[in-house]
C-alpha cells in the first residue's frame, strides 16, 4: 500500500487501486482460506505502519499501531463479503461516473481501505493508548469465532470505530442499530395417509400454520421489534400426512427489553395438536445498539469535524446489524464511518467517489480526536 502526501490526502487514485486489490479477491464468509487471502493483504498494510500484528483463534487479525499505554481507539472491520466464487464474472468491477460498482466495495471493503488511508495520514502520531483494529473473517454470518474477540477487546477501549458503510442516500452515521436473532422451529408430526383414515396423522405443517401467524403476532413494529418466518420445509409428498416441518425466522429488536419477551414468546408456543411436538433452536445473535449518551457525543465530534470539512453530517438508527452491537452497551460506539453509496448484498452494491474523500477525511479526524 502505498500513501498519499500529507496535502494531497486522501489520493483517490490510490485508494482505488488498494481497493481493486481486495475486491479481485472474491471472500465469501463459507471460504476461510478465499477470507484470509484479504486479510494478509490487509496485514502487510498493517505491518508497514508499524502495527504489532497478532492472528487470533477462529481467524480474527488483531493490528495495534502506537503506544499500549492506556484505554485506546478500537476500530471494527470484517474481511468477508456475502458474495460467492464468481460473482465478478456478472458484477464486474466498473466505473459509471461518480460511482464504483463491484462485490464487497460498499460492503465494507471500501471502509478497511478508507480507514488505512486514515490511519496513514496519521504520520504516526498516534493517539494515546494507540489504536487496534480487528479484521473479523465472519461477521456476515453472525461473527460466531470473532465475538469474543470484539468483546474483550472492547473491555480495554475508550471508543469504538467501525467503518461499515453510512445510511443510504443519505450518508448518514449509524448511533444505534437493532438487536438481530435467528430462530429455527422444527415441527414433529404423525405421517398417515392422506386419503385414507387421515385422522391417524397429525400434521407438522398445520402446525407450523399456526406457528406462522403466533409468531409474526408478536412483532410489535411501532417499538421496532420485527418478526418474519422467512424459510419454511417439510413433508414427503403431497398424499402424506407431514410429520415433521422446519421454519427459519428472523427477528430485530431495538431494546434489550423486547429481545427478552420475543425469547420468552418463541420458546413458550406449543401446537394445538399435542401430538406434534416442536423444538426451538437459535435466539438472539447480536444485542440491540441502543442509542447511547456516550455515542451521541462521539457523533458530535464527528458532526464538527465534518462542519470544518465543509459538509453536513447527521445519524440514525437502522435495522442491521454489525459487530458494533456487541461493544455499544459497553463503550461508546459510533457506526457507519466506511465509503458511502449503496445496494449492501444487492447487485448494484456500489461506493460514492464524489463522497468518499470527505468520509475518509472524517475518519482521520475522529481518530486524531476521539
Amino acid at each position: 500500500m502505498t500513501g498519499p502526501s500529507a496535502d494531497a490526502f486522501p489520493d483517490l487514485p490510490t485508494m482505488l487501486r488498494d481497493l481493486r486489490t481486495l475486491v479481485d479477491i472474491e471472500s465469501p464468509s463459507s471460504d476461510p482460506a478465499a477470507v484470509a487471502r484479504v486479510m494478509d493483504v490487509v496485514e502487510g498494510w498493517a505491518r508497514d505502519l508499524g502495527a504489532e500484528t497478532h492472528a487470533l483463534p477462529g481467524g480474527t487479525r488483531s493490528f495495534h499501531f502506537g503506544p499500549a499505554d492506556g484505554p485506546y481507539l478500537l476500530v471494527l472491520t470484517h474481511a468477508d463479503t456475502v458474495w460467492p466464487h464468481g460473482t465478478l464474472g456478472r458484477m464486474p468491477w466498473r466505473e459509471d461516473g461518480e460511482r464504483l460498482y463491484g462485490p464487497g466495495t460498499y460492503d465494507m471493503k471500501g471502509g478497511v481501505v478508507g480507514l488505512f488511508h486514515a490511519l496513514r495520514s496519521l504520520g504516526g502520531e498516534w493517539p494515546q493508548g494507540g489504536v487496534r483494529v480487528l479484521l473479523s473473517p465472519d461477521e456476515e454470518i453472525g461473527s460466531p469465532g470473532s465475538r469474543e474477540h470484539i468483546e474483550a477487546a472492547a473491555q480495554g477501549a475508550r471508543a469504538v470505530l467501525v467503518p461499515e458503510p453510512p445510511v443510504s442516500d443519505s450518508h448518514n452515521l449509524k448511533t444505534g442499530r437493532k438487536g438481530t436473532g435467528d430462530y429455527v422451529l422444527t415441527l414433529h408430526g404423525v405421517a398417515s395417509h392422506a386419503g385414507n383414515r387421515p385422522e391417524l396423522g397429525a400434521s407438522a405443517i398445520t402446525a407450523a400454520a399456526e406457528a406462522v401467524l403466533a409468531l409474526q403476532a408478536l412483532a410489535r413494529p411501532e417499538v421496532g421489534t420485527t418478526v418474519s418466518v422467512g424459510l419454511i420445509s417439510g413433508g414427503s409428498a403431497v398424499n402424506v400426512i407431514p410429520d415433521h416441518c422446519r421454519l427459519g425466522v428472523d427477528v430485530r429488536v431495538s431494546t434489550l427489553e423486547e429481545a427478552e419477551r420475543i425469547e420468552r414468546g418463541v420458546r413458550a408456543w406449543r401446537p394445538s395438536n399435542d401430538r406434534v411436538t416442536c423444538e426451538v433452536g437459535g435466539g438472539l445473535n447480536r444485542p440491540p445498539f441502543e442509542q447511547g449518551e456516550g455515542t451521541l457525543r462521539l457523533f458530535a465530534q464527528a458532526q464538527e469535524i465534518a462542519g470544518e470539512l465543509g459538509f453536513t453530517l447527521g445519524h440514525e438508527s437502522v435495522g442491521g446489524g454489525s459487530d458494533g452491537n456487541f461493544t455499544a452497551a459497553t463503550v461508546p460506539t459510533l457506526d457507519g464511518l466506511g465509503a458511502p453509496g449503496d445496494g449492501a448484498h444487492a447487485a448494484h452494491e456500489h461506493i460514492r467517489l464524489d463522497r468518499w474523500p470527505d468520509h475518509v477525511r472524517l475518519l482521520a479526524g475522529l481518530l486524531r480526536r476521539a
